[in-house]
């Protein structure tokens, strides 16, 4: 038996109406393609076909049977009949006299395995015994097809009907309906859409990337690893390393020399200054080579599209060595989906995780060497002259603490009576003489150095401060010698301290700072032109790779606006206002009932099987009896039709709650249903929309393979968009259709859906108390009218019961189970979720199912299935059927 993971949708036929238009292979082929197409669901593997027909139907449709039972797919085809109304000859005129022949004729076609029968007599719709309803009412026929075109509701009755004598079972239903008005369900779908697409902001906002903890792996690698290969970007031999080398032992040799010339012999001889000079002129010189250097590598390594093999082995030969990818770019594809899932995992909408993916785009590129030619400006030798010139422009400040000690060298210094006074000059005269040797010392060209003031007025405030002190206090001479030798210590260190600073400051003019900082800053394009080189293939496919996600990404959030923009009402059908246009949905409440008698007088013969046949064909004509075939040619039941047959919102397919129950007329609700209509919980549009993200994976799911085997290209873009879209309006039609709290077909394994409080706003309590009821006849209503009921089975043990329930409330119910003390196994968990309840299955007594072979009736030539009209058949009973 087919399972309920085989079978994806039951396709639903009504042959009381329109049989005629099914009388060749390629006519049911269509038929099941349209109705499938509409509701965006792929050509059956496990074809199921619900099929609605009366009793009289069962040998009148002998063809049509035969066709659906052949029916070509790779599984096994079944076929559920639903059999609404009473056997022919069951009733004879308004007197309704119960006459003898009470046998249910079917065709030996239906008597397969794959088949089975569910015949409901009169649909018991009424809910007062003053409330008189047609035995087939339509809205209650309409909910008992929804119900069954569950897929696994079908399942389950199929296979039970196979355990029942004659596969036929007389049906007894108690049903809840738990979902939304439908335009709260409305409104909900298309928040959840705008929230899943996102804002449309502009493509090119700026967007904070992903930590880089939390990138995948194959990514993290191609992100990181090139950040941790800046050492050892020069050979040891090579070009490149030689030309630093001279440069940077050139800039060495100057530095040795400063310090000399900082010294006090430094400020004595002009040679140390001399030597200096020479090695940094030396430097200038190897840096400019250094320089052409990387200007080769960079104009060599690699034009504006991106690193190439060929600019990778130009680099080599200039002495740079570019470190092998190893296997960074492997798991690329896998790398973008894990990070699509944890990003649309996070909760975040379509468009901001376009943006991340551009984003990681711009950070993995590799940057090609000329796009680093304009940074060589900021190393020139221009550049270094400007930076000096900045350096030197003014003399370096003296600290504070130079300044005193030159003024308490000054004080010291002048602590003499008078004529021993003159000896406080002794003091400011060595900063005057200092200041006038240094700048001359560091002369540049005809313009000597700028020697700050500061020492030399402090040292002769100093020294007139010394003096004014002796004078007051006339101090002993011994005291006036030892200030001034202490003074004379004093200058000694200020002195030294200036000429260091002044020396320091000289250099950084003449460009030894700014030659150490040029040919660092050079060896570090050279290193960044190393790093973009590494994995540059893998890292260019990850970046295109990404930049095609996030065009997807977008075409999806492109395609969800489109979902939740309104779309307008179709039009009439062909044949004006009122005409149905082809396949279109059943008007099940217009519809008269199948079961109204067209005239009293007819009674007997052939004519009451016409009649009867007459009957169900639902011809609205002024003229009901008519030729029995044209009544059937307009199939109003071969569409995708809602469950209730009602007009759908714009665009969406039918659902129980675009049934007008309330007519003016009372409820029409049949008396074994009852609804239970919610508002919408606090989780409804957060979990459509985590629904939706779960879809968009899975329709993205091909495009992952195709990223991995490097063919993401326009051709897998274009179809990966289409699948979206498909996927889409298949979410749209399984939400219509099955209910908010069944998840769709793509559901997150590690995500638990919210309770139906969370979705509807209902209790599931009342959903454990109806399926958890004990398996009495009172708990349900049987389907049959009381003539009916004389042919069902006795034996109260040979009925078979199925509860049934959402699989979203599976936890739910089985704790309230629990709590209650009498837990009820063998339920079943249905993937709609908006009916629960029970259906009981009773058998009909032995005798009361006729099996006939029917024969065509042959002469004239032959036809083929294109032109072959709906035979006629002579019924030969078998015996081994009679009771």
């Amino acid at each position: 038996m087919t399972s309920p993971d085989d079978a994806t949708a039951v396709v639903r036929l009504d042959l009381r109406a329109g049989a005629a238009a099914l009388a060749t292979t390629q006519a049911v082929r269509d038929r099941v393609s349209e109705q499938l197409g509409r509701a965006g669901l792929p050509e059956p593997d496990y074809p199921l076909f619900l099929v609605t027909d009366t009793p009289a139907g069962l040998t009148d449709h002998q063809l049509q049977y035969e066709l659906l039972s052949g029916y070509r797919a790779v599984g096994e085809t079944r076929i559920l009949v639903l059999l609404v109304g009473s056997s022919p000859g069951s009733y004879a005129g308004g007197e309704e006299a119960y006459l003898p022949d009470r046998r249910l004729v079917r065709p030996t076609t239906l008597r397969a395995s794959t088949t089975g029968l569910v015949w409901a007599g009169d649909l018991r719709s009424a809910r007062t015994a003053l409330d008189r309803r047609e035995p087939d009412d339509p809205a209650s026929l309409a909910v008992l097809v929804d119900l069954l075109s569950v897929p696994d509701v079908f399942v389950r009755v199929l296979e039970n009907l196979r355990k029942l004598p004659d596969s036929i079972a007389a049906p007894g239903i108690r049903l809840l309906e738990q979902d939304l008005p439908t335009e709260v369900r409305d409104r909900a779908w298309r928040d959840a859409l705008t929230r899943f697409a996102g804002e449309d902001t502009g493509a090119g906002d700026p967007v904070d990337i992903v930590p880089d903890s939390r990138l995948p792996e194959p990514l993290r690698a191609l992100v990181t690893g090139r950040d941790s290969r800046g050492q050892g970007h020069r050979r040891p031999d090579g070009q490149a390393n030689l030309a630093h080398r001279t440069c940077a032992e050139s800039l060495d040799r100057a530095d040795d020399d400063l310090v000399a010339l900082r010294s006090f012999p430094g400020l004595l001889h002009p040679a140390r200054r001399d030597a200096l000079e020479a090695d940094l002129d030396q430097a200038r010189e190897d840096l400019d080579g250094f320089r052409a250097l990387v200007e080769r590598a960079l104009q060599g390594g690699g034009g504006a599209a991106a690193p190439t093999a060929e600019a990778t082995a130009r680099l080599g030969a200039l002495g740079l060595r570019v470190p092998t990818a190893d296997s960074a770019g492997e798991r690329v594809g896998e790398g973008l989906r894990e990070l699509a899932g944890t990003l649309l995992g996070d909760g975040l909408a379509l468009r901001s995780v376009a943006q991340h993916f551009t984003a990681l785009a711009g950070r993995v590129e590799p940057v090609p060497g000329t796009a680093l030619l304009h940074r060589l400006a900021d190393h020139s030798e221009e550049s270094v002259s400007r930076g000096s010139a900045t350096e030197y422009a003014a003399p370096p400040r003296t600290p504070g603490t130079v300044l005193l000690m030159a003024g308490a060298a000054g004080l010291l210094g002048g602590l003499w009576q008078w004529p021993a006074v003159l000896a406080a000059l002794v003091v400011p005269v060595l900063f005057v003489v200092v200041a006038l040797l240094g700048a001359n010392r560091l002369r540049t060209g005809r313009r000597a150095a700028r020697w700050t003031m500061g020492p030399r007025v402090a040292a002769v405030a100093g020294a007139v401060a010394g003096a004014a002190v002796a004078y007051a206090a006339d101090p002993p001479l011994w005291l006036g010698g030892t200030g001034l030798i202490v003074g004379l210590g004093l200058t000694a260190e200020a002195i030294r301290r200036l000429w260091r600073d002044a020396a320091d400051s000289w250099a950084a003019g003449r460009g030894t700072t700014a030659l150490r900082t040029a040919l660092d800053g050079l060896d570090g394009l050279l290193a960044e032109l190393v790093r973009e080189h590494w994995a540059a293939e893998e890292r260019l496919y990850c970046a295109d790779a990404a930049r095609s996600v996030a065009g997807m990404l977008r075409a999806t959030a492109a395609a969800a606006d489109a979902q939740a923009a309104p779309e307008p009402v179709a039009p009439a059908g062909p044949g004006g206002p009122g005409a149905p246009a082809p396949y279109e949905d059943d008007d099940w409440l217009s519809a008269p009932s199948a079961l109204e008698t067209p005239e009293s007088g007819a009674a007997d013969g052939d004519a009451d099987d016409g009649d009867w046949a007459a009957a169900y064909a639902w011809d609205n004509t002024p003229d009901r009896n008519g030729d029995h075939d044209a009544g059937r040619d307009d199939d109003r039941y071969g569409g995708d039709p809602g469950p209730y047959g009602a007009p759908s919102p714009a665009g969406y397919p039918a659902g129980p709650d675009d049934a007008p129950w309330e007519s003016g007329e009372g409820d029409r609700a049949p008396r074994w249903l009852d609804r239970e209509v919610g508002e919408g919980g606090p989780d409804l549009v957060a979990t459509l929309a985590g629904d939706l993200r779960n879809t968009a994976m899975a329709a993205m799911a091909p495009y992952w393979g195709a990223v991995e085997r490097g063919q993401a290209g326009a051709l897998a873009l274009a179809r990966t968009e289409q699948r979206v879209r498909e996927l889409l309006s298949a979410a749209r039609h399984h939400l219509w259709h099955y209910g908010v709290l069944a998840p769709p077909p793509y559901p997150a394994d590690h995500r638990a859906r919210t309770t139906a409080a969370g979705l509807l706003g209902t209790d599931s309590l009342r959903v454990a108390e109806l399926v958890g009821r004990e398996a009495d006849r009172g708990a349900v209503v049987q389907l049959s009218s009381p003539e009916q009921g004389a042919l069902l089975s006795r034996d109260p043990g040979a009925a078979l019961w199925i509860r049934f329930a959402p699989a979203t409330l599976q936890g739910e119910i089985e704790a309230a189970w629990r709590k209650s003390g009498s837990p009820v196994e063998e339920a079943l968990w249905t993937s709609s979720g908006r009916y629960a309840g029970l259906i009981r299955l009773t058998p009909l007594r032995m005798g009361v199912v006729d099996t006939v072979l029917p024969r065509q009736s042959t002469g004239g030539s032959a036809r083929t299935d294109t032109d072959r009209a709906e035979p006629s058949f002579h019924a030969e009973f078998r015996e081994d059927d009679r009771w």
